[in-house]
């Protein structure tokens, strides 16, 4: 009876076990020993990155009014892997995680968001998608009658459907909680979404929101006819140059389907390839793979309720949003993607300069890690701008 019930209660808290350290450092590196997963092939010629090593051990930045180091960082924010691109060369790599490799595939967590608007603007530019206008439910009719029956797919671009889909790790009431159960076998996805009221007028306030950026993933199968992972692979993965298989895992429960805004797991430098391809606009070696407008509307939207300081008091004030990407505003314009526990595909076109950095946070979200990040990556694009 006794193995029984701890083998309940090892089930219902499974999410909470893996994502702990230190176990998180092994599972964020082996989620298909997990889950069900679907492969996203590399490209049968990967796309060399030439490697031009910088020491960056003399580099510091300032936080909390301390002088730290790059060791510094890694040791405070639990980095597993981190690499620097500088005008398209591999400047630094490095693997702190005990786990971590060249080779290894890292869970990104909600930094897939930004890979999903990326394939978004594909299609959208094929035709596929025919507007952003259309509604979620004229591709999704089973949506009909929920809280997404009229939101566009700009609203769930930006964050912006109304939908009150509650994204607090540390209520187990939340919705993400039911979410998060439902993508290991108890319950289905479209269960929970039915399950979300409407909260506010489509377009006009943000809210984060996974299941926006579900919805989304649907949206983008039932349009391409695609698996997210096979329309991943044929329209960015093996144009970029990929040269390890990524994958999406999958829920446990059928019909099984990938998480458009949480299951993508990747290598480092392969992440680092997308982060070149924003920095230059959607183009690589003279292939425009992502639509140059799309790589421009990632950077910021214009809209007042997603500038930079208005998101609301749960998010960090140095992010706005746009397009599934965090905006970082100022002259620069640069943006990131972000996952929870600390995953960042950091893009500063101006300086072109794109830095991954996949960590394994103790916590889903800690502001205070998040912030000593910001702060020296912004410092070291600064540092490589001034010629390092």
């Amino acid at each position: 009876m006794g193995l029984a019930a701890g083998a309940r209660w090892l089930w219902r808290h499974q999410g909470e076990v893996a994502t702990a350290r230190p176990f998180n450092e092994w599972t964020f590196t082996h989620t298909s020993a997990l889950m069900p997963t679907e492969s996203v092939p590399r490209a049968v010629e990967p796309r060399s990155l030439r490697y031009a090593p910088m020491a960056l051990d003399g580099w510091t930045y300032e936080y909390a009014g301390q002088r730290r180091t790059l060791a510094d960082l890694h040791k405070r924010t639990f980095t597993t892997g981190f690499a620097v691109l500088h005008r398209g060369l591999l400047v630094h790599e490095s693997y702190p995680g005990w786990f971590a490799s060249p080779r290894a595939r890292f869970q990104l967590f909600s930094l897939t968001k930004s890979v999903t608007s990326m394939l978004v603007g594909i299609a959208l530019e094929e035709g596929a998608i025919a507007s952003l206008d259309r509604t979620a439910v004229s591709y999704l009719p089973g949506l009909a009658g929920t809280a997404y029956d009229d939101r566009t797919i700009e609203h769930l671009l930006h964050m912006s459907s109304g939908a009150a889909f509650v994204e607090k790790y540390t209520d187990r009431d939340a919705t993400i909680s039911r979410f998060e159960h439902a993508v290991m076998g108890d319950g289905s996805l479209l269960e929970v979404l039915r399950t979300v009221p409407s909260a506010a007028k489509p377009g006009t306030v943000f809210n984060y929101s996974t299941m926006d950026s579900q919805v989304l993933g649907w949206v983008l199968e039932a349009a391409t006819g695609m698996s997210l992972a096979r329309y991943a692979a044929e329209r960015l993965w093996k144009p970029v140059g990929a040269e390890l298989d990524a994958h999406y895992f999958l829920t446990r429960r059928h019909p099984r389907t990938a998480l458009g805004g949480g299951s993508f797991n990747a290598g480092v430098r392969d992440m680092a390839r997308l982060g070149l391809l924003m920095a230059r606009g959607g183009v690589l070696d003279g292939q425009q793979i992502v639509p140059r407008a799309w790589v421009e509307r990632s950077r910021g939207a214009g809209l007042a309720h997603l500038e930079v300081g208005a998101l609301g008091p749960d998010i960090p004030p140095h992010y706005g949003y746009a397009n599934q990407w965090w905006t970082l505003g100022g002259a620069r314009r640069a943006f990131t993607g972000v996952g929870i526990h600390g995953q960042f595909l950091w893009v500063d076109p101006e300086a072109d300069v794109v830095v991954v950095k996949t960590s394994a946070w103790p916590t889903t979200d800690d502001f205070d890690r998040d912030a000593e990040t910001v702060r020296a990556l912004t410092g070291l694009v600064s540092h490589l701008e001034a010629g390092g």
